[in-house]
């Protein structure tokens, strides 16, 4: 179940963007960009000195819940929503942490190309700030609490690029592909080199997901994570 939320994740990315950025404004709001104190409520989560308060983690359980509800055919156990909501919640804390010690930032035409560029928010494949705004509204959302959000999705983006530049493919790796493409070759050159290409960038992308899962499992052996899931 967990697989089939991470895939309307990877297929509509801006709305975790919007139910996480109830969580989000905490950061910007007399808080600071890396760190803020308790909030009002119990905490729900706490990752480094970053905290995750009950009333903050409901509200972006109830849009998670909604969107899933809406976009994904099939009953979604309340629990299983909790457990995926709280486990991205702590992911994009992991990455915004990595962030920071990388010395990252985000500018703002970083933050307006990657708005524009967000086809729910374009009318004919241009940006439409009516739609954006009437969008956001219809999910609680300010422009300004969106964007905040957006900024630590950007800024953990850039984190995990960082380290998926840093993955090239070993001699041993590149023999691999080569014998592969040995046994599958095709009599076209041109659909033999398409072939090829695909091959060197499956294995690469397989590699820099085990980097990426590497990397993350070393921040969270690292960084203190406190989940109270009693309180979820």
């Amino acid at each position: 179940m967990i697989k089939v939320l991470r895939y309307a994740h990877d297929k509509y990315p801006w709305f975790l963007a919007i139910s996480m950025g109830f969580i989000a404004i905490t950061f910007v709001v007399g808080m600071g960009w890396w760190g803020f104190g308790e909030q009002s409520g119990n905490v729900v989560a706490k990752v480094g000195d970053l905290s995750i308060s009950r009333d903050e983690f409901r509200r972006a359980h109830e849009n998670m819940y909604r969107f899933y509800k809406d976009k994904v055919p099939g009953e979604f156990k309340d629990e299983t929503i909790k457990q995926f909501v709280i486990e991205q919640v702590v992911e994009s804390r992991l990455w915004l942490i990595a962030a920071k010690d990388m010395g990252l930032s985000v500018s703002d035409a970083d933050l307006l190309d990657s708005i524009t560029q967000i086809p729910d928010f374009q009318k004919n494949g241009t940006f439409d700030p009516l739609i954006y705004q009437r969008l956001l509204a219809a999910n609680h959302m300010t422009p300004a609490i969106f964007e905040a959000a957006q900024v630590k999705e950007l800024l953990g983006n850039k984190a995990r690029m960082m380290v998926r530049d840093a993955v090239a493919l070993t001699p041993a790796e590149i023999d691999e592909g080569q014998a592969l493409m040995t046994r599958q070759q095709d009599p076209d050159p041109a659909k033999a080199q398409a072939a090829k290409d695909r091959v060197f960038q499956d294995i690469l992308f397989q590699k820099q997901q085990r980097a990426l899962m590497a990397f993350q499992e070393s921040l969270k052996s690292q960084i203190p994570i406190k989940i109270h899931r009693e309180m979820l």
